[in-house]
């Protein structure tokens, strides 16, 4: 996937769902652990140096695992290449049950079927389609049709 640096910078600079300094390691072999500054903004996980204004790089969290490890630590995978992983230390068990909880929620294809989910059941309770008002109820991405498996 393609991306504009200029729009994922000001992306990078808007706030964030969560941000902390955790210990990172990349996917490649001999990859040490490093500190960066870790933001979840939207759907990106935007990394860091500690003492720039800049990201070093951006993980687009969609079509990915997020796995326990050891304890206080996680990874990233994506399904494409799920040998390849993305290595996190926090500082605590509870900081890690927060980052990865907040982690799996981030992608859109969560809050799509979520949307879907509670879509359908404003609509049991009520009898009306939330998002007729919006005029986007026959968009084909909220269609149940359109969910896989």
């Amino acid at each position: 996937m393609r991306y504009n640096e200029k729009e994922l910078q000001a992306l990078s600079r808007q706030p964030a769902e969560m941000a902390a300094e955790l210990g990172m390691r990349g996917p490649k072999k001999g990859s040490v652990l490093k500190r960066r500054l870790v933001k979840l903004v939207v759907n990106f996980l935007f990394y860091f140096r500690t003492d720039e204004a800049e990201p070093v790089g951006a993980l687009l969290l969609e079509r990915c695992r997020v796995t326990r490890e050891e304890p206080g630590t996680f990874s990233i995978s994506f399904v494409e290449d799920p040998e390849r992983k993305y290595h996190f230390e926090c500082s605590s068990e509870e900081q890690c049950q927060e980052w990865m909880e907040a982690l799996r929620w981030a992608s859109y294809e969560f809050m799509r079927r979520s949307l879907i989910f509670y879509r359908n059941e404003i609509q049991k309770v009520t009898g009306k389609d939330p998002l007729e008002q919006f005029g986007i109820s026959e968009e084909a991405r909220f269609q149940l049709s359109g969910l896989q498996a």
